[in-house]
């Protein structure tokens, strides 16, 4: 019996309202600009789809045209799989405000590891931009329609992504789909840019069926918005809604105790990560979580350190005897400082006290082992 096709997701990114860039930076927007970007594919099909988003904005935002190609480095592409990409049979299209669209179906053919580049033209005014701040890779922009360019001319490099969401590719194959879903640990703050050696890549390359998408926001919390939606009010949109997902890995809560001189109470953080292990039982999926990674040595000012990391072994102790996931990954204990365990190990720490380095990520990497997908 043939295999019936199907879609399943192969990129995602999970973008922010452009407001909260304040808190980074001054909000992006455009203006008769081409902004190319890398999407690092960890799986592969015949056909190819992506997706855009307007949710945050105000006004509607005018697509002036787009395409795909294989990213041959930087801001160059390989010239002879240059494809446009349509919606609605029309180069162009206007996504309305609040809105997210997906372009037609492409004959594009995908294999794991393969980075992409997608060329979209902002020609009108858009204003402030939805964004990934920290997604570990450069984009580009440049000045006019240069979508079609092999290389930009006097291109930016710029390190958030901005308007796309993810790309799925129409596969015959049945293979498990795994979302990290969390927080910088995951989205890989802290290891080399444009490297792909996030936690959630070592993870993906250990698996030895189906792929890992990396659905992990800078900043998020569990409980409370703070860089974007929280935790569990995201969950059904960037878990479930994954087409194809099967698993699900969480990774959050330092966010949620040491930000905005304010920590959430262990009892909190327990019932929010035992929701969360109720809805994806719910919908079918396997659901695992991780430990609290350390954050006592962060250098950065104004965090609530001191009773952050009370509550942190609090909740850590209870997710190492819990039985409300399929599993319970042990990071904190993998990368914690043998010597003062509220501290991340010195030789695993990016230099901020707070992220991983690339060693530390690998670690994280090799640390989730999800039964009967991990070698």
């Amino acid at each position: 019996m043939t295999a019936t096709p199907h879609w399943v997701a192969t990129f995602r990114s999970t973008l922010v309202d452009p407001i909260e860039r304040i808190r980074l930076a001054e909000p992006r927007g455009f203006a008769d600009h081409t902004v190319r970007q890398v999407l690092h594919l960890v799986g592969g099909g015949a056909r190819l789809r992506v997706r855009l988003t307007n949710r945050y904005g105000a006004t509607p935002v005018t697509i002036g045209a787009a395409r795909i190609a294989v990213r041959k480095s930087g801001a160059e592409i390989v010239t002879e799989t240059d494809t446009a990409l349509l919606f609605d049979g029309k180069t162009h299209t206007t996504i309305p405000a609040g809105a997210d669209i997906i372009s037609d179906t492409v004959d594009f053919a995908t294999t794991a590891g393969m980075d992409l580049a997608l060329s979209v033209h902002l020609p009108d005014e858009t204003g402030p931009a939805p964004f990934s701040h920290l997604p570990m890779e450069s984009s580009y922009v440049a000045d006019g329609d240069q979508t079609a360019a092999v290389a930009l001319s006097d291109a930016e490099e710029a390190t958030s992504r901005f308007y796309v969401t993810g790309a799925d590719v129409l596969t015959t194959a049945d293979a498990p789909i795994v979302v990290a879903f969390g927080d910088s640990w995951f989205e890989g703050v802290g290891s080399t840019s444009g490297a792909n050696r996030r936690s959630v890549d070592v993870l993906n390359a250990r698996l030895t069926t189906g792929w890992v998408l990396n659905q992990g926001i800078s900043g998020t919390r569990l409980l409370t918005d703070q860089i974007g939606e929280h935790g569990l009010a995201r969950f059904d949109r960037d878990v479930l809604d994954v087409p194809g997902v099967t698993h699900v890995v969480l990774n959050f809560g330092i966010n949620d105790l040491i930000l905005d001189n304010s920590t959430a109470s262990a009892a909190d953080l327990i019932a929010g990560f035992t929701a969360l292990a109720e809805r994806a039982h719910a919908a079918g999926l396997a659901v695992y979580a991780n430990t609290i990674g350390p954050f006592a040595g962060v250098i950065y000012p104004d965090l609530n350190v001191a009773e952050g990391r009370v509550v942190r072994r609090q909740v850590n102790e209870w997710l190492r005897t819990t039985a409300v996931f399929d599993a319970v990954f042990d990071i904190a204990a993998a990368v914690e400082n043998p010597d003062d365990p509220d501290f991340i190990r010195p030789d695993l720490d990016s230099g901020d006290g707070l992220h991983l380095n690339d060693a530390g990520h690998q670690i994280m990497g090799e640390t989730m082992n999800i039964l009967g997908l991990t070698d």
